[in-house]
């Protein structure tokens, strides 16, 4: 009896401080109420992280390449001719016309504004209307400095205006921007030079030989701004960032998930103001210019990017891939190219429907794809990562696979169906082609 009641005084005390602790827990009213709020904030914040935040990185472009006093051109307190809106169009820059007031979209409209003028520029500049492109303006109202964004490169617009104007379309990859040509502009890449260990004059060469549509992202850490077989630029194409839920590895070699590639993009390619921590990055051989410039472990006071990573996060996630355009494929051909996808081509092996890659590690190497390993050799796991598919409607500009190897998507199918020796017919690579043209 007595161990009976010494067991119920037991629990009984048990009971209270489990009553207790639960009384002390800071549990809202409301906790779905929470999540949600949580959610919405996570969402408002990101997109206008991904918009407009340039993480300090004006001190990069502004304040050691001095790319804002080429933009402005000599008339206005700058170098050379400066960019007019002309210009800005024709190396792919975009407008986002709902940032602009409804007295310049009427002036717009009806022709009354100098396409050919700087000027126009520095005062889309102001309006934040420059997708991806922050102005400053100095004491003296003059262009100070210039910064990049996010959608600088992964922000398009949907040409309700005019082409390169219109409604943001973020998540895009904007394949009409010729990165290399914009930052060959600037007066002074002796920074570039000199963590590249050359003269301006050839890193010039370098940007130039991108094109439209590309970037090399890991110049910067492997200094190989050239093939060896052929000669051709380093530069892959500007990939999606959008249906990356679900998604494992980002890019087309790995690396890592959405928020590493952010984090490593915002310091290591923006040049903003953050921290950065990836010790594979300390190796010399295969990173020699990362390895030389500490790249793997970047520190800044204040840190102007780490805050943000989270709500970046969240909203790429939330952007879906977009659908193609009604009337864009065939609907009859691509019901049967879904049978040749998921049976004869064995496509689902790797893309695995509704996310079109691995649940999971999604990597492999270039003798399992058939193509050669140039790129995969130039990321920690030398690998390739399973492209999801979806959105491809919106991504058909520059070709396909990380380098756009193949023009279109019989290009790709061609590519398979001679390395794995599916000897598809005629018709099923047309079915299969319009079913890939539909997701």
């Amino acid at each position: 009896m007595r161990i009976l009641k010494r067991l119920a005084v037991a629990a009984s005390i048990g009971l209270a401080l489990a009553a207790s602790i639960v009384a002390q827990r800071p549990v809202p009213d409301n906790f779905d109420r929470s999540i949600r709020q949580h959610r919405e904030d996570l969402w408002e914040r990101g997109r206008q992280i991904f918009r407009y935040d340039t993480f300090g990185d004006e001190d990069f472009w502004g304040g050691a390449l001095q790319l804002h006093r080429a933009i402005a051109g000599e008339r206005l307190g700058g170098v050379g001719p400066g960019v007019s809106p002309a210009t800005a169009l024709a190396v792919g820059l975009k407008v986002d016309i709902e940032a602009l007031p409804a007295h310049a979209v009427q002036a717009l409209r009806h022709g009354r504004v100098d396409l050919d003028d700087p000027a126009v520029t520095l005062q889309l500049l102001d309006a934040n209307a420059v997708v991806g492109v922050k102005g400053f303006r100095g004491p003296d109202g003059r262009l100070s400095s210039v910064g990049i964004q996010c959608a600088f490169c992964h922000s398009d617009v949907d040409d309700s205006f005019a082409s390169g104007v219109g409604r943001r379309l973020d998540g895009w990859p904007n394949r009409d921007l010729n990165v290399g040509a914009i930052v060959a502009l600037s007066p002074d890449l002796s920074v570039v030079a000199d963590l590249l260990g050359t003269d301006q004059a050839t890193v010039r060469t370098v940007l130039h030989s991108w094109g439209p549509g590309k970037f090399d992202a890991q110049l910067f850490l492997d200094g190989k701004a050239f093939r060896p077989d052929d000669g051709r630029s380093a530069a892959t194409l500007i990939p999606a960032a959008f249906g990356l839920a679900g998604v494992n590895l980002h890019t087309y070699t790995g690396w890592g998930g959405v928020s590493h590639w952010n984090a490593f993009v915002a310091n290591l390619e923006m040049h903003g103001k953050g921290t950065f921590v990836d010790a594979r990055l300390n190796d010399p051989l295969r990173f020699p210019v990362a390895s030389r410039a500490g790249f793997g472990n970047v520190r800044n006071d204040p840190d102007l990017i780490t805050s943000k990573l989270p709500a970046l996060h969240f909203y790429q996630l939330s952007i879906p891939a977009p659908k193609p355009s009604p009337g864009s494929f065939n609907a009859t051909l691509a019901e049967q190219g879904r049978l040749v996808f998921n049976g004869a081509a064995g496509c689902t092996a790797c893309h695995v429907p509704p996310i079109f890659t691995e649940p999971g590690w999604n990597l492999h190497t270039a003798e399992e794809i058939g193509i050669d390993d140039f790129q995969s050799s130039r990321s920690p796991d030398g690998r390739y990562r399973t492209t999801p598919l979806a959105g491809l409607s919106a991504r058909q500009t520059g070709g396909f696979y990380h380098d756009g190897r193949f023009a279109n998507l019989r290009a790709v199918v061609e590519h398979y169906d001679q390395a794995f020796s599916l000897n598809l017919s005629e018709s099923q690579k047309l079915a299969l082609v319009e079913y890939l043209e539909s997701l």
